[in-house]
């Protein structure tokens, strides 16, 4: 194993530090260059996913600390006392790459989705490297828990495979939602997507018990159509930007400070998905060409990070509504000692909501408030393994008390993280970890098999919807 991770520091570590934006960047134009794209085209769409990489960040910590802002105004004014800070995702990903068994969990990723590639169980090429670290983390902390690194491998590889499967099925559902052509090769593999089963079991009980609030049910650019600016992105965003700024008692300027943060937002994050959709054209033709000729036909999809949505408004409008939803609930949530802050955008929800439920915005919001205690308990049981591991590489945030404990809220693949702690203490030998650990794996496989089907059946549908037309 030893051997292994050194070969895989010596390959991947000098692109690991360029940082996510210029890795990516160089990433995507290698690849569109061994599909023949021009080498100005291939570099055009390298520096473009880099430059949307780069500008969906700084968004997103524009927004993210202005809520914060907020949400301590929020803590002040109620005393509220929770004692695990929530520092974000930024933080998170420089502990899980200072591990040098990161790389070694990407390797082993690198490896499995070739293998899926050459025997036809995927169609899905994952380029998204950075992201990586979110499943890492699943790894490193089953590790911390007590597994040995052959059984985090294991369980690494079993979620890396459903990750690619998942890919592939929701590839019609993308094209739907962004009105995109047959051609178009993005899909993801991020671990965002990985709460579509259990999102899609609320979503079929609400069929059930709630469907008469669908026809409540608002389409922003359908409402912006029949009323102009009310329904606008920005006017979404001055909404609730007054909204959290009266929950958290702030004076009127900075209520209206917050509204126009929120509504700019919302304009530059629609602006900024098409600039990933820009960036992967060229790969897309490229790869287009490649397959009609060497592959018989057969359909090759990339796999990069999520914010090719981020276009769609009801990501952010819904992120807005459960902000505050959140921190009420973190308040009153049994088990819970996490406070909101870092991840009080909750960009580890809103964009498998989106995915399951096709933008229906009342669905978005009343399912992501239901399974917002998972977030807030999966952060919480991994608050110990953030802080210890943060403090061994030197990564503790500055300004956090050494004494305090911190994690993050929102933080992506929340049920894999209970995977790995029960797999962890499984190891140990200890018989009711190990009950609970196999019932666990049997329950994701499962519900993960009922999701695939019934994601085949939408697909289906799809397809017939297009033959018709």
């Amino acid at each position: 194993m030893d051997f292994i991770i050194d070969i895989a520091n010596k390959i991947f570590q000098p692109l690991i530090d360029l940082g996510a934006a210029p890795m990516m960047a160089i990433v995507l134009t290698l690849i569109a260059l061994l599909f023949k794209v021009k080498p100005s085209r291939a570099l055009e769409g390298g520096l473009k996913l880099g430059i949307a990489i780069t500008g969906i960040g700084a968004i997103i910590d524009m927004l993210t600390n202005a809520f914060s802002g907020a949400m301590e105004d929020f803590v002040e004014l109620t005393g509220l006392s929770l004692n695990i800070t929530d520092v974000g995702w930024a933080p998170l990903a420089t502990i899980t790459w200072g591990s040098p068994y990161t790389l070694y969990f990407l390797l082993i990723l690198v490896i499995v989705n070739v293998i899926m590639l050459i025997w036809k169980k995927t169609n899905t090429l994952d380029v998204d490297i950075f992201d990586v670290w979110h499943l890492a983390f699943v790894g490193l902390f089953s590790i911390w828990a007590g597994a040995n690194l052959l059984i985090a491998t294991v369980l690494v590889t079993f979620i890396g495979v459903l990750k690619i499967i998942n890919a592939d099925l929701m590839k019609p559902t993308f094209n739907d939602l962004l009105n995109a052509p047959e051609s178009s090769v993005m899909t993801t593999t991020h671990m965002n997507y990985m709460m579509n089963p259990i999102i899609m079991v609320f979503d079929k009980i609400f069929d059930k018990l709630f469907p008469w609030l669908d026809k409540y049910d608002f389409d922003a650019a359908k409402l912006n159509n029949k009323i102009g600016f009310w329904g606008s992105k920005f006017a979404i965003g001055i909404y609730l930007g007054i909204f959290v700024g009266l929950l958290s008692g702030q004076s009127a300027t900075e209520i209206f400070e917050l509204s126009f943060t929120a509504a700019v937002s919302l304009e530059l994050f629609s602006l900024i998905g098409q600039w990933f959709i820009d960036a992967i054209e060229p790969l897309s033709q490229g790869i287009t060409d490649f397959t009609s000729k060497r592959l018989k036909g057969r359909t090759l999809n990339i796999g990069i990070d999520w914010p090719f949505l981020a276009g769609r408004a009801e990501i952010w409008a819904a992120a807005n509504v459960l902000a505050p939803i959140m921190l009420l609930e973190a308040m009153i949530l049994p088990g819970n000692a996490l406070l909101p802050l870092g991840g009080i955008i909750a960009m580890g929800v809103t964009p498998a909501l989106l995915v399951v439920t096709r933008g229906r915005i009342i669905r978005m919001i009343v399912i992501g408030a239901i399974e917002l205690p998972i977030f807030l308990w999966a952060g919480t049981l991994a608050a110990p393994f953030v802080t210890n591991m943060a403090k061994n590489i030197g990564a503790f945030p500055e300004g956090v008390a050494d004494s305090q404990l911190i994690s993050q809220t929102t933080m992506e693949g929340p049920i894999e993280k209970f995977l790995g702690y029960l797999v962890g203490n499984a190891s140990q030998g200890q018989v009711e970890f190990m009950i609970y650990a196999a019932l666990a794996l049997i329950a994701y496989l499962l519900i993960f098999m009922w999701y695939r089907r019934e994601m085949r059946k939408r697909n289906a549908a799809y397809a017939a919807e297009k033959n018709s037309n």
